[in-house]
């Protein structure tokens, strides 16, 4: 039974992939869009809280609180679903921006930040993840046989840009740290995993029971290293970028 913290797909649209958190032996405690919500999905291996994006504080607390109610925290999955965000943000509205850098990014990196100083803290062994569900740009669609499509806004483009650099610089993290492994792994448009979120989580919840076998501790370059979500996870070489 391994614990987890789950963010970036608040509840109720990050339930299917929490679920099948549950059912492959983890209590998840996940990131609600309302106090109602979390209550709401609260279960026997499933629980949630709200928080405040654009807040180190509220960031902190929801690891704490994780903590709190799990015991101990032995996973943390960060989860960027580029085409969830699409609909939430569909054009480059200027009123939007604000809102969505928050959402999208200054959650990300307050969570991480504060995360990272909390491992240093415990020196307890931790997996954490990046999961990016990508989407094509409008950049991306000049050269995609994608068709029928609506790209992706500038700013969640932009978004998903920043959350894989948070991602890559998150992993260099291992270095001196025995206690901590990371997994990045992508989700292309055309995977045939896109939109099943079942097999996704369940890809996932064996990638990190494989990195928990690693006799060794996991090097910068191991951990820096996208891995395609389906695929066997990399022990060091860049199969996929």
């Amino acid at each position: 039974m391994a614990n987890t913290l789950f963010i970036g797909k608040d509840l109720p649209d990050g339930l299917a992939f929490a679920e099948a958190l549950a059912d492959s032996g983890r209590s998840v405690f996940c990131v609600a869009k309302s106090e109602a919500d979390a209550s709401k999905f609260d279960s026997e291996n499933i629980y949630a809280t709200t928080w405040n994006k654009s807040s180190a504080v509220s960031a902190h607390s929801v690891i704490i609180k994780a903590e709190t109610k799990l015991e101990t925290l032995d996973e943390v999955i960060f989860y960027f679903d580029a085409s969830a965000f699409c609909t939430q943000f569909e054009l480059d509205r200027t009123e939007d921006l604000s809102n969505g850098i928050d959402t999208m990014i200054s959650g990300f990196l307050f969570a991480t930040t504060e995360l990272l100083k909390r491992i240093d803290q415990r020196r307890e062994k931790i997996s954490v993840v990046f999961l990016n569900k990508e989407y094509p740009s409008k950049y991306d669609m000049l050269s995609s046989k994608a068709s029928g499509i609506v790209p992706a806004s500038t700013l969640v483009a932009a978004a998903q840009a920043a959350f894989c650099s948070i991602a890559e610089n998150f992993s260099t993290n291992v270095n001196g740290r025995d206690f901590l492994s990371v997994i990045l792994a992508k989700c292309a448009f055309s995977n045939d995993f896109y939109k099943n979120e079942d097999g996704i989580a369940d890809w996932l919840a064996g990638a990190l029971n494989s990195i928990k076998t690693m006799k060794n501790p996991q090097t910068v370059k191991q951990a820096g290293v996208w891995n395609k979500v389906g695929s066997k996870v990399s022990t060091g070489f860049a199969l996929f970028r």
